[in-house]
């Protein structure tokens, strides 16, 4: 037997066991300590972004049913187009409606910025818009909106259960039918919580129960105005501004309510155009009661016509006669001058 630790190689000295070499033993503790470098990381190379253009990021303004509008976020590559279907993030879902407006997020900017100092580029909405609607999308919302009548005649008669004094006058599905949004009018607050507890029943969805006012429910739903044409609220007018009976006085209109309310049983929007004009005219023209010397003697101003620029006057006599606003200048400065010349020189 080989002691252990030999080992045999296989040279040409016939098998026998070659010398063991000892191992040089260096000193540790006496050689000086290497020092130490500590290498940096090499550097993380991050790609930049790619430049936001604007087929990459759009701001789109998307209409809904009832002219409910919204601004959302659009990221793709092909820019969307005006009256074109779209998938949006709604709440807690998904909802579909057509885009009314798109500008490029990168070269859209606020003029004079949010406080009035410089231009400065539009925040992107929050919300984003999910995809383009497929015509099976736009199929789906159409048997939506034609469900909704339905709806409307069963929540009324669940209001009519609960002896509850509102007018039910809208409803609206959201388009993945997470939530269904019913519209109301009534002249005060309404406990309406046993109504919506009977109405998720019903629907097997989540409800929200809305209160608006008349003119909303006109804007809403539409109709013909007292002109023959459609509702402005509901054909351009962008926001209901408020509109009180001095528009009226302003404008020497008849103050009787059934000859300047709408459908809506509210003082019409059209009372706001002219306002301005007439507030502009009370400077030029004469004010109504006074009493004008003029080449007829004495006479009182009865009223004025804007658009035709004149002045009606009665005498002493009753007599009445109607006048240019020009030529009725013109009769108080030639009045003036003849008083000045016939006054005593100083």
């Amino acid at each position: 037997m080989r002691p252990p630790g030999d080992r045999t190689d296989g040279g040409s000295d016939g098998g026998k066991p070659a010398p063991m070499r000892p191992t040089p033993v260096r000193d540790v503790m006496s050689q000086p300590p290497r020092p130490v470098t500590s290498q940096p990381p090499p550097p993380v190379t991050s790609q930049p972004p790619p430049p936001v253009t604007s087929a990459d990021l759009q701001i789109l303004l998307v209409r809904f049913k009832g002219l409910r509008e919204e601004c959302f976020s659009f990221r793709n590559a092909a820019a969307a187009r005006e009256r074109e279907y779209v998938i949006v993030e709604a709440d807690r879902g998904q909802d579909l409606g057509w885009v009314k407006g798109a500008v490029d997020a990168a070269s859209h900017k606020c003029g004079g910025g949010c406080d009035d100092v410089a231009d400065r580029p539009v925040v992107p909405p929050p919300k984003n818009v999910i995809r383009r609607a497929s015509p099976a999308d736009v199929r789906r919302a159409k048997e939506l909106r034609a469900e909704e009548d339905d709806v409307r005649r069963k929540t009324r008669e669940l209001v009519r259960k609960h002896a509850l004094t509102m007018k039910v006058s809208e409803a609206e599905w959201q388009w993945d039918r997470n939530k269904l949004t019913v519209y109301f009018t009534a002249e005060r607050r309404v406990d309406f919580r046993a109504l919506v507890r009977d109405m998720a029943r019903t629907f097997r969805t989540r409800i929200e129960l809305r209160q608006i006012g008349v003119r909303d429910e006109a804007r809403r739903l539409g109709g013909l105005g007292r002109c023959g044409r459609e509702l402005c609220c509901r054909l351009w007018l962008p926001e209901i501004q408020p509109v009180t009976l001095q528009l009226a006085k302003d404008q020497g209109l008849s103050l009787n309510p059934a000859q300047i309310s709408g459908a809506c049983g509210r003082l019409m929007n059209c009372l706001r155009y002219e306002h301005e004009m007439y507030v502009q005219a009370k400077k030029r023209f004469p004010r109504v009661g006074q009493t004008l010397v003029t080449s007829s003697g004495s006479e009182e101003v009865t009223g004025w016509n804007l658009l035709k620029e004149s002045v009606s006057l009665r005498d002493e006599r009753g007599q009445t006669r109607t006048v240019p606003l020009e030529e009725l200048k013109q009769e108080a400065k030639a009045l003036r001058g003849q008083r000045s010349e016939h006054s005593p020189a100083d």
